[in-house]
């Protein structure tokens, strides 16, 4: 099935890599006029502007850090300066760390709780102004945030709570017609991992394989699309059957 956003304006955080870059192509390649943002400058970014470009259509890309409200404040303006009003708004941008609980600091948590979570806090209370009737938020979770993982109490948190967000955000906002989901992925492979890691999680992934972040960014596609008009508050694992 052809899913086609022509019409429609996308934001997208944490754009130019692994999952994020994926959906800002997906989204783009079905129509929508895309605006992506970037923390740092990279070849990534470079790459994917050109990507863009050759694709035709009104895309943007802006540097900005998500973990800063003032920074969040400058991209949604960036969005009302470029469309006029938004109707797809997908929360990607993360940070994570491996860290044992009981050496994790204070600050380290906050890093992590900040980008992950209070940046979608922030994202999606800064872009409800520009959401017009229809519109759909998607948060990027993680499929830790239902199973846990050594290291990562920070990062899982952080994932678990969009979950919540999503739940309640569904009910706020649905009389507005705007749909909240959560795309939780599995085992993605966009970092290159050794052989010998790669192996190990391909014999407890039920389809033997790692996932693409196309496979991440068809789903989200999906849900921004008006086939998931009744879809809300959902929270989608893509995972392989982890």
């Amino acid at each position: 099935m052809d899913i086609r956003l022509d019409g429609k304006a996308a934001l997208v955080t944490g754009g130019t890599r692994g999952i994020g870059r994926a959906v800002t192509l997906g989204l783009a390649r079905a129509g929508a006029a895309v605006l992506a943002c970037y923390r740092t400058e990279s070849e990534a970014a470079d790459s994917l502007a050109r990507e863009l470009k050759s694709l035709g259509g009104e895309h943007r890309l802006v540097k900005a850090d998500v973990s800063d409200p003032a920074e969040v404040t400058r991209l949604v303006e960036e969005c009302s300066a470029a469309f006029g009003g938004l109707d797809i708004v997908v929360s990607n941008a993360g940070a994570i760390s491996h860290i044992p609980f009981p050496e994790l600091s204070l600050d380290e948590w906050r890093r992590i709780i900040d980008t992950n979570l209070t940046g979608a806090f922030t994202l999606t209370q800064q872009a409800l102004p520009l959401l017009r009737p229809g519109s759909s938020i998607v948060y990027i979770g993680s499929k830790v945030a239902m199973v846990g993982l050594p290291l990562r109490a920070h990062y899982t948190a952080s994932k678990a709570a969009l979950i919540g967000l999503a739940r309640t955000l569904c009910k706020e906002l649905g009389p507005r017609g705007v749909r909240v989901n959560v795309v939780a992925p599995g085992i993605i492979d966009t970092a290159g991992l050794p052989p010998e890691r790669t192996t190990q999680y391909e014999r407890i992934i039920s389809l033997g394989r790692l996932g693409r972040p196309e496979e991440i960014a068809a789903v989200v596609t999906f849900l921004a699309s008006d086939l998931a008009s009744y879809v809300t508050g959902e929270t989608i694992n893509v995972d392989g059957g982890t």
